[in-house]
Order: structure tokens, then sequence, then C-alpha cells
């Protein structure tokens, strides 16, 4: 049988959601008060989730505090207070979007769980916008 085990973190920074391709007056129509030229923060609130066999030794999907570890080392220790466009290199070329942002995590998470393990990405921008991303 397989169960879903989930880590709730969060982490606080800042972005600008900007298309360098595209001219300031359609970026500003576009991201509108996301588009600030001095940038704007969130409190992202995170929730990873692992779903995989339950050990019948340990009745362990997956240790949670190693789980806490690979998030505070992963993804807390890259993104918190930190502005995503100009501190984390992951953006640099990247619109750090809740979707890029999710996508980014999942990636830096993923290599950290063998093959029989998914991972879902829950992040939530604001209480009532959230991203979720990886394998269901």
């Amino acid at each position: 049988m397989k169960a879903t085990v989930s880590r709730h973190a969060h982490f606080n920074a800042a972005h600008r959601l900007h298309i360098r391709d595209w001219s300031d007056k359609k970026n500003q129509e576009f991201f509108g008060l996301c588009n600030n030229n001095n940038f704007h923060g969130h409190n992202y609130e995170l929730i990873v989730s692992i779903k995989g066999e339950i050990d019948p030794i340990t009745g362990y999907v997956y240790d949670m505090k190693e789980l806490s570890n690979i998030i505070k080392t992963k993804v807390e220790k890259r993104l918190d207070h930190k502005n995503l466009n100009l501190d984390v290199p992951a953006f640099k070329n990247l619109n750090p979007s809740a979707e890029n942002i999710a996508m980014v995590i999942y990636n830096w998470l993923k290599p950290h769980f063998s093959s029989g393990i998914d991972l879902k990405i829950r992040l939530y921008e604001t209480p009532r916008n959230y991203v979720d991303f990886g394998d269901d």
C-alpha cells in the first residue's frame, strides 16, 4: 500500500515578474503590481508531499526528520530572505512566477528520493493563490 506524507515549510522572498523581451508597458499591463521595478515580497508557504510504499519494518514512507533537513538545505537556505531575480541563479533567465518557483523546488528535491517515491510541491504565494507541481 502507498501513503502520502507531507512536510510544511515557509520562506520569505522578493521578486519581480518581468519578461525581458517585452516592453515596459506590456510588462506593466500584463503583470500589474507584480512588475514593480523595486520588487515585492511574499511569505511563501511550502508543502512537500512524498508518496510511496510504507516500509513494513519502520512503518514510514520516509523519515520526516530527513525530509525536513532536505527542505532546509535545498530550499529554505537558497530562497529565504532572497531577491529571487537577483540572488538565485535558477531565476537568472526564468521568470520567478509561483509556477516556476514550484518547478525549481521540485527539480532541487527530486534527486534526493528513490525512483519509487512520487514528489509533489504545493506552493502558496498568498493564502488564496497556490500552485501544485510534481508527480501525480
